[in-house]
C-alpha cells in the first residue's frame, strides 16, 4: 500500500502530467475542417510491433458506458505497453453478455477512449488561489493532496454543524448510478444534517412524464417497454431514435420491429423533422405545447367509434356504445374494470374534444387525427410513448396525462407488447445502518429547514427536485443563503435556464466541482476533486427502466487511473470519515466503494442471476446480474403473477393495487385523486376549474417571449452524450448530420420564415428572447414547422476544453440556456425549456 508521501500530488508531478499531451494522443485525421480547430494530439497508439506490444497481450474488462442513461455493458480491450509498463485502452465494444448491449454500441460508445485520454482532463485535486470569480478569471489552480482536500471540506462541514447551519451545505447531482454513489446521498445528508444532500437534475430532464404517470397509474417512474412485441407505436416528442433510453437497445429493437411480420407501424408527433419522424409511417407536425389536445382528440375518436380495449377498461352494461360527440352519458350505464372516472372524464372534458377542435389547436388536419386514432385503436398491442416534447411546457403534466390515457384505452398496461415498471436488483444490506449513527446535531436538524430548492413544500408540492430554483433562491435569500455546494455530474451554470443566475451564486459560496473536465462549474470552483473517468472507475449501475425484469451492471476499472483521481463515492466516504462524532464512525464502517459493493453482492448468493452471477467475483467477471422474467402480466383484463414456472397465479384487486397500480383506487385513474388532493394549489397556479383538476385536459401553455412569433426548441441529438461530448471533435463533427453541420452548429430554420426576414442560408443571425440574445449561423430546414426554429443542444461552451471553447469562439451559437426563461410546470416542476418565443434577425 502506498504511503501518503508516495500518493501525494506534487506540483512537479502536476506540471509534468499537464504537459504530457503527447502521451494522450487524440487522432484527428479528417477533423481539420472544424473551424478554429488545430490538429489534435491525444489518442493512445494501438498495440503494434513499434511499441513493443502485441494482440496476445490483450485483456478484456467488463464496464458500463457513461455517455447516456442507457447503461450499456461494454468490453474494454487493453494491453500492457512494454515500453511504459502501463495498460492502454485500444478498443471498446458492446458486451455480448449484457442484455442491453447484446454485443452492440451506438456511435457514441466507441468514443470512450477520447474521454479517457482527453488532454484537457484535470490531473488531480486542486485549490483555487484567485479569490475573484468570473468567466474570464484564471482560478490560479495549485495542486493539493487528496488528504488536504478532504480535510478542508470536512473542516467547513464540521464548523457549519457546530453553528447549527449544516442546512447551508448542498450537494447537486446529475447522472446518479447506484448505491455506490447515488445511494450514499440520502444517508450523507441525514448524518451531516442537511436537507440539500440530494438535489438532482431531474427537474431539468424528464420529470413531466413521471408525474403524469403518478397522477394516473400511481407510479412516479419512467416506464419499461416491450418494444419487440408491440405492433403500433405512437411517439410524442420522445426523440426515440435520437436520445430516448436505452438508445442502443432501442436501435436494435427498431430493426426488429420494422422487419417482423406484422411490421410495427409508427406514427411520430413532433415540432420538427428528425430521424424518428423521417423513419416513421406517419409524421404529425404539431404546434409546440399542444400534444395534449391531439391525444384528447385521439381518445375522443377511440370512444365514439368503440375502439377502446373493453377487457381492460370496461363497457356499457348493455353493450351499446353511447359515446357521441357533444353528448353526456350516465356514469351508471358504464361498468369500469381497471379504470376509474371514464364517464366523468367524457362528460367533463372529452365529449367536446373532436378532431376538428384539435385541428384548430394543433394545426394537424382532422383527417390525419382520425386516421391515427383508428390505427391506434384497431391495432393490438399498441403503445403511446412520450417525453420532454409534450412535457417541457407549463401544461406538461396534463399533456402527459392525456397521452398516457391512450395506453389505458388500448389496454397495453402490463401487457405483452405494452408498458410496465422496473423491478430492482436483489442487493444485500450495506455494511452499516445510518440510523444507528445519528448524533444530536443530525436529529435536531432533521426536518428543521426546507430544501433550498423548495421541492416538496407548499411552493412545489408535487416536485421531488427543483434544481433550476437553487441559484435564484440563494440569490434572493429565500429560504436562506447557501455556504457550500458540491457538484457531481451536473453543470447547471451552463445547462440551467437563465444560467447566469448560477454565476452570481457561485461567486458567493464555496464550490467543489468533481468533474474530470474543465467545465464551466470548475471556472467558479474553490476546490476541484476530479473523479476518475468511467473506464477507470468501480461503480454499480442498476438499470434504468428497460424491460421490467431486474438487472444491475458493474463498472470494473479497465485500467488504473492514469492521473490522481478516484470515484465520487469514495470522496463522500472519505469526507464522511472526517466528520466529528458518530458520523465518522459510520463511514469508517462503510470504508470504501469496493467494500460497499461487496456487501451488496451478497444478495446474489440467495438469488443467482440467469447468467450464473452469485456473488462479488462472478459479478466482476460477468459485469452484469439479471433475473428474467418480469413478475406480472395483464392479459385481456386479468392480472397474473409469475410463480416460478409461468403466469398462473391470478391477482386480486388488492394485489394489483399494492404491486402495480398504487393509486387511491388501485386502478388507472382518468380522474386523479393524486391531483385532487392538492386541488387548491393547482387552481391557483394553473387557473383550472376545481371540478376539473383531476382530469386529463386541454390547458393552454403559457409561452414566454410575449408577442414574439417564433417558437424556440433545443433538442438533443444522438451525439450529445448528456453534455459530455462538447470537447470531443468527432462528436462535434457528427452533432448535426441532417443539415450537414460537420464544422459548426447551425440554427435550423424553415426557408420561408428565413426569407421573410431577409435571411439567407449561412447568414449569421441574432436570436432574442426576454432575457437577451445569442448569435449563430442559419441553415435552411424546409421539413420543420415554419413557426419553429431549432438549435440542437450542446454548443456555446465558454469552458470544457480546447475544442469546446474553440468552437464557441469561432462558429458556434451562444448557449441557448442563457436566453431561456426559468419557468416550470407547476405540477411536475420540469423546466419549460421548449415554451419560449423569440425573434430572429440577420446580423
Amino acid at each position: 500500500m502506498k504511503s501518503i508521501l508516495e500518493t501525494m500530488f506534487t506540483r512537479r508531478r502536476f506540471l509534468k502530467a499537464s504537459g504530457a499531451t503527447s502521451a494522450a494522443a487524440l487522432g484527428t485525421a479528417g477533423m481539420t475542417k472544424l473551424a478554429g480547430f488545430s490538429a489534435a494530439t491525444g489518442a493512445p497508439p494501438a498495440a503494434s510491433a513499434a511499441t513493443g506490444g502485441s494482440w496476445t497481450d490483450t485483456r478484456v474488462t467488463k464496464n458500463i458506458c457513461h455517455q447516456c442513461p442507457a447503461r450499456c455493458g461494454i468490453n474494454v480491450y487493453t494491453y500492457e505497453d512494454p515500453a511504459t509498463g502501463s495498460a492502454r485502452v485500444t478498443g471498446i465494444y458492446g458486451d455480448p453478455g449484457n442484455p442491453i448491449a447484446n454485443g452492440k454500441l451506438c456511435p457514441k460508445g466507441h468514443l470512450g477512449t477520447y474521454f479517457l485520454y482527453d488532454p484537457d482532463r484535470f490531473k488531480g485535486p486542486m485549490r483555487r488561489t484567485n479569490p475573484n470569480k468570473g468567466r474570464n478569471e484564471d482560478p490560479g489552480w495549485e495542486p493539493i493532496s487528496w488528504e488536504e482536500a478532504y480535510d478542508e471540506i470536512a473542516s467547513r462541514i464540521n464548523d457549519l454543524r457546530e453553528r447549527g447551519e449544516s442546512h447551508k451545505i448542498c450537494h447537486l447531482y446529475g447522472r446518479g448510478w447506484g448505491p455506490s454513489d447515488a445511494g450514499l446521498y440520502g444517508d450523507w445528508g441525514k448524518l451531516i444534517g442537511t436537507p440539500n444532500a440530494a438535489i438532482g437534475h431531474a427537474s431539468m430532464c424528464a420529470e413531466g412524464s413521471k408525474r403524469a404517470k403518478a397522477a394516473t397509474d400511481g407510479n412516479n417512474s419512467y416506464n419499461a417497454y416491450d418494444y419487440r412485441n408491440t405492433n403500433y407505436m405512437l411517439i410524442f416528442g420522445a426523440g426515440f431514435l435520437e436520445a430516448f433510453r436505452p438508445y442502443n437497445k432501442i436501435m436494435q429493437d427498431w430493426g426488429h420491429m420494422r422487419s417482423k411480420s406484422p411490421k410495427t407501424r409508427v406514427t411520430t408527433v413532433d415540432v420538427r423533422m428528425n430521424p424518428t419522424m423521417a423513419a416513421s409511417d406517419r409524421a404529425l407536425m404539431v404546434k409546440p405545447g399542444t400534444d395534449g389536445a391531439l391525444a384528447l382528440a385521439i381518445a375522443h375518436v377511440m370512444l365514439t367509434e368503440g375502439l377502446w380495449e373493453k377487457d381492460f377498461v370496461g363497457d356499457f352494461r348493455d353493450g351499446r356504445n353511447r359515446f357521441r360527440s357533444g353528448q353526456r352519458i350516465s356514469p351508471a350505464l358504464f361498468d369500469e374494470k381497471w379504470t376509474r372516472g371514464l364517464a366523468d372524464w367524457w362528460n367533463t372534458e372529452l365529449k367536446d374534444r373532436t378532431p376538428e377542435w384539435a385541428e384548430g389547436i394543433t394545426t394537424i388536419p382532422a383527417s390525419d387525427i382520425v386516421a391515427t386514432a383508428r390505427e391506434f385503436g384497431t391495432t393490438r398491442p399498441a403503445m403511446a410513448v412520450f417525453e420532454r416534447g409534450p412535457t417541457a411546457h407549463t401544461n406538461g403534466v396534463y399533456n402527459g396525462m392525456a397521452i398516457h390515457a391512450l395506453n389505458a384505452l388500448s389496454g397495453c398496461l402490463f401487457a405483452e407488447g405494452g408498458l410496465f415498471y422496473q423491478m430492482g436488483p436483489s442487493y444485500g444490506s450495506g455494511p452499516a445502518d445510518a440510523d444507528d449513527y445519528m448524533d444530536d446535531i443530525a436529529r435536531e436538524m432533521d426536518g428543521k429547514h426546507p430544501r433550498i430548492d423548495m421541492a416538496g413544500t407548499e411552493r412545489w408540492p408535487f416536485a421531488s427536485h427543483m434544481m433550476q430554483e437553487v441559484a435564484k433562491n440563494h440569490n434572493a435569500g429565500d429560504p436562506y443563503k447557501l455556504e457550500m455546494a458540491i457538484f457531481y455530474t451536473t453543470n447547471p451554470i451552463w445547462t440551467a435556464p437563465d444560467a447566469p443566475e448560477w454565476e452570481k451564486m457561485m461567486q458567493e459560496i464555496f464550490v467543489v466541482d468533481t468533474s474530470p473536465y474543465p467545465g464551466e462549474t470548475a471556472k467558479f470552483a474553490d476546490l476541484v476533486l476530479p473523479e476518475s473517468t468511467y473506464l477507470e472507475r468501480l461503480q454499480d449501475s442498476p438499470t434504468y427502466p428497460f424491460e421490467g425484469w431486474p438487472m444491475t451492471a458493474l463498472r470494473v476499472p479497465a485500467i488504473e487511473p492514469i492521473y490522481d483521481t478516484t470515484e465520487f463515492g469514495n470522496m463522500l466516504i472519505e469526507i464522511g470519515k472526517r466528520i466529528s462524532g458518530p458520523t465518522g464512525d459510520y463511514y469508517r464502517e462503510v470504508d470504501s466503494v469496493e467494500n460497499l459493493l461487496q456487501h451488496l453482492a451478497r444478495g446474489f448468493e440467495d438469488d443467482p442471476g440467469d447468467n450464473g452471477v452469485d456473488g462479488w467475483e462472478a459479478w466482476k467477471e460477468k459485469g452484469v446480474w439479471y433475473r428474467k422474467p418480469y413478475h406480472w402480466k395483464q392479459h385481456r383484463g386479468v392480472f397474473y403473477e409469475w410463480d416460478g414456472d409461468g403466469y398462473t397465479v391470478e391477482m386480486s384487486e388488492e394485489d394489483v393495487k399494492e404491486k402495480l397500480m398504487p393509486t387511491a383506487s388501485g386502478k388507472f385513474e382518468f380522474k386523479s385523486a393524486h391531483l385532487e388532493d392538492k386541488a387548491d394549489y393547482i387552481v391557483e397556479k394553473l387557473d383550472v376549474q376545481r371540478d376539473r383538476v383531476g382530469f386529463p385536459q386541454w390547458l393552454e401553455p403559457r409561452h414566454t417571449g410575449g408577442d414574439r412569433d417564433l417558437f424556440f426548441v433545443t433538442p438533443k441529438t444522438p451525439m450529445t452524450a448528456e453534455g459530455r461530448s462538447a470537447n470531443i471533435p468527432h462528436a462535434i463533427a457528427l452533432q448535426q448530420p441532417s443539415v450537414g453541420g460537420n464544422d459548426r452548429t447551425y440554427i435550423e430554420m424553415h426557408p420561408k420564415t428565413a426569407r421573410e426576414r431577409g435571411i439567407r442560408a449561412g447568414d449569421r443571425v441574432r436570436i432574442t428572447s426576454d432575457l437577451g440574445s445569442i448569435e449563430g449561423f442559419v441553415r435552411y430546414m424546409p421539413q420543420h414547422r415554419p413557426d419553429t426554429i431549432v438549435l440542437p443542444y450542446e454548443h456555446g461552451h465558454w469552458a470544457q476544453g480546447r475544442w469546446a471553447e474553440a468552437e464557441e469562439r469561432s462558429v458556434a451559437p451562444g448557449n441557448p440556456n442563457e436566453i431561456t426563461a426559468n419557468v416550470s410546470d407547476p405540477i411536475s416542476g420540469l423546466a419549460a425549456y421548449y415554451t419560449g418565443r423569440v425573434d430572429v434577425e440577420r446580423v
